[in-house]
């Protein structure tokens, strides 16, 4: 009861002097009713109870599936506690990016750039900081209203950025890529496919260059046709 009663202190304007995000409470970046379904939940009393930075890093190695509200009492799902626990303990950027760059632990990285995605004023620093995980296509089961799916860690990085509402969640509003770039804001990205696509350029100018010399040997005496009508009036 201490815990939950600590919660909802944090949650009271009046006492509250604690580190702001987007110039309000980091809590508030949860709508009222699902904040009230987490610090009712049996997870956050039981498994959150006096996590710092660093136990949290415990609990978030554990998670084995993502997801906001499940079932008809849209009761929280563990990912969803411990975003909300991070938003209490708003931990420094580099224990974030720690948790983000972990490539053993795909639900500890989503557990990060969800976080990130909310708490990170900046949306350039959003844009720089996540895309290079759109790379990363491994599974991730996610526990939904009705039941379970199935997605990839690069779809929920993907999500996160050009959607405005994810895992029970609204996200707050972030400018398009185009815009940050027609700003000078964000460089271009580069297509995890440029190379690829370069390739296939060199082949196709290959490929042209082959067709070429056989259509000259095929007109005969490696040259083009249009020598050879020359040559022949020049004899007539």
């Amino acid at each position: 009861m201490a815990h939950q009663a600590d919660a909802k202190k944090f949650l009271d304007e009046r006492g509250y002097q604690g580190a702001l995000i987007r110039g309000d409470n980091p809590l508030k970046l949860f709508e009222k009713p699902v904040r009230d379904r987490i610090v009712d939940s049996y997870y956050w009393k039981e498994q959150c109870f006096g996590l710092n930075a660093a136990t949290l890093l415990d609990r978030a190695v554990e998670l084995n599936f993502i997801g906001g509200t499940y079932g008809v009492a849209q009761k929280p799902t563990p990912f969803l506690c411990l975003v909300f626990k991070m938003l209490q303990l708003t931990p420094d950027r580099d224990i974030v990016l720690f948790y983000l760059q972990q490539e053993d632990f795909k639900y500890l990285r989503a557990l990060a750039a969800f976080y990130i995605r909310l708490a990170w004023e900046k949306d350039e620093e959003v844009y720089t900081t996540l895309e290079p995980y759109l790379t990363d296509m491994r599974k991730l089961k996610r526990r939904t209203r009705e039941g379970w799916a199935l997605t990839h860690v690069d779809e929920f990085i993907d999500d996160l950025l050009i959607k405005s509402r994810v895992c029970a969640t609204t996200l707050p509003k972030i400018n398009p890529r185009l815009f940050l770039e027609d700003e000078d804001r964000l460089e271009p990205r580069e297509s995890a496919l440029g190379e690829e696509l370069e390739e296939l350029d060199n082949e196709d100018e290959q490929h042209g260059a082959s067709e070429g010399e056989v259509e000259e040997l095929a007109n005969g005496n490696g040259r083009p046709l249009s020598d050879r009508s020359d040559s022949k009036s020049g004899e007539d």
